[in-house]
């Protein structure tokens, strides 16, 4: 399980699992409840690659991130751990 601390959305922290080259059990904790479980329910088995490339830049109220953009930081961060 990998766990990231989000910065500048409502959103505070994200858990989630990778298997092959998939994510997977994505939680949101704190933020607007309702989009939240409907990201963690649409990225469900989504190659890595393709949730990176939709969510990458997507912001938020004028923000220049939002959570969907904070979920590709963190599955990136995640994918370079584990090539470590």
């Amino acid at each position: 399980m990998y766990e990231y601390i989000t910065s500048g959305t409502c959103s505070s922290k994200i858990r989630f699992n990778l298997q092959d080259d998939k994510v997977h059990d994505v939680v949101f904790e704190k933020g607007c409840n309702g989009n939240l479980k409907a990201i963690s329910i649409l990225v469900e088995g989504m190659e890595t690659g393709e949730l990176i490339k939709r969510l990458r830049g997507v912001q938020c109220n004028g923000r220049p991130t939002s959570c969907a953009d904070q979920l590709a930081t963190a599955v990136t961060k995640a994918l370079q751990q584990q090539e470590r």
